[in-house]
Parts: C-alpha cells; structure tokens; sequence
C-alpha cells in the first residue's frame, strides 16, 4: 500500500494527491499539521523519514521518496506508463518546464517556511505577506500566460492533463486563496476550469481533505 504523508494546505502535497487520483492508485493518507503541536514536521519520528521538514513523503513498498515532482515521475513510471508526460521527446521537455517554472520559480517564494521567516524577521503583518505572495505569483503568471500561447489546447500541453497542470492547480488555488487578480491570466483560468471538471482534480481540492480544519 501505497502512503501519502502531506498536510491538505500544501501545494506539494496537493500535487501528489492529483497525480495519484489520475492514476486511479489507491493509497493511505498520513496527515501532518504543518502548523499545530509547533509544526508537525519537525516531529523526530517525521525527521526520520524526510529530514528536509517538509511535505510530502511518500512510502512504497521499501523506497522513501521526498520531493512532489520526483514522485510524480516515479509514480508514473512505475504504474502509470508515462501517461503524466509525453511519449514524444518534445512535449516532455515542455511539459517539465512549465512544472518547473511554477515548482521551482513561483512557489518557493510563497511557501510556509519562508512566509514564517518574513514574519519572524522582517515583522511582515498579515497584509505585507499577501502583497510579497502576490507579486511572486503575479510575475510567475505572467510569464506562464505567454508560454502557454504555445503549448496549451485545453490543458497546458495539448488535450490532456500532464504533470504541467498538476502543478498549475495547486498555484490557482493558492492564488484565489491570497486574492490574486487573476483577470489578465485568461489561459491559466480557462485551463483551471478545465482541470477542475475532472474528479481526480477536485477529489484532491485541500478542502476536500480529512485533515482539512
């Protein structure tokens, strides 16, 4: 069996969650509250697992893998005959760097630890943190929203969802969380309705989740 350790709020959990439910695998889900008991992720018996404090983990058979993209590809190579990416080389190649522009480029700078930090150290109020989570992502968007031009049909790449979206809809999420005007991404929010629409997608919608609080 297949185990999920991730928090219904993370966005990297979030995308494991959607790449799971498109491969139709069934898995247990071990919740850990990034926020109560201190953060739960920096419980030893979590450390242990995934030394990084961070979400997700996941536990097949013997192998303990971190990182949402890694175990995606993973997932997918094993179970899902690459049906999260592309048989064509090209379209592989495309489909891993929209995933990176919005995991790698956007997202980092609207995770908890560094929204923690600026509050610690930089005493940003509740306000200050939207506005920096808010100027990231509205300079990631935009730069998606003209890439997309060419790559999207009704997904990111072409008529089925790829790793591409699975990382794009928890970035939507956070975006419509943190009151994002999201009106000059027309691409982003007709590919997120499209998403949407599909149950694997809003099977994993974090308010969807058990540990949702």
């Amino acid at each position: 069996m297949i185990t999920l350790y991730g928090y219904w709020r993370s966005s990297a959990a979030y995308r494991v969650r959607i790449a799971l439910n498109l491969l139709g695998l069934e898995h247990k889900h071990h919740s850990v509250h990034l926020v109560q008991d201190g953060g739960q992720q920096h419980h030893d018996d979590y450390v242990t697992l995934n030394p990084t404090h961070l979400v997700p983990t996941l536990i097949d058979d013997e192998l303990i893998l971190s990182q949402s993209l890694a175990i995606i590809e993973y997932l997918d190579e094993k179970y899902g005959s690459h049906q999260l990416l592309s048989s064509s080389l090209e379209k592989r190649a495309q489909i891993r760097a929209l995933a990176q522009d919005i995991a790698c480029d956007i997202h980092p700078l609207n995770n908890l630890r560094v929204v923690q930090h600026l509050g610690h150290q930089a005493e940003f109020n509740a306000n200050d943190k939207a506005q920096w989570m808010n100027h990231w992502m509205g300079v990631g968007f935009k730069a998606l929203e003209s890439k997309l031009q060419q790559t999207a049909g009704q997904f990111c790449v072409g008529d089925k969802p790829t790793l591409a979206d699975i990382c794009l809809i928890p970035q939507m999420y956070n975006a419509r969380r943190f009151s994002l005007d999201l009106s000059a991404f027309p691409t982003l929010e007709r590919i997120e309705k499209n998403c949407l629409a599909l149950s694997a997608f809003d099977l994993a919608v974090p308010e969807n989740q058990a540990d949702a609080s």
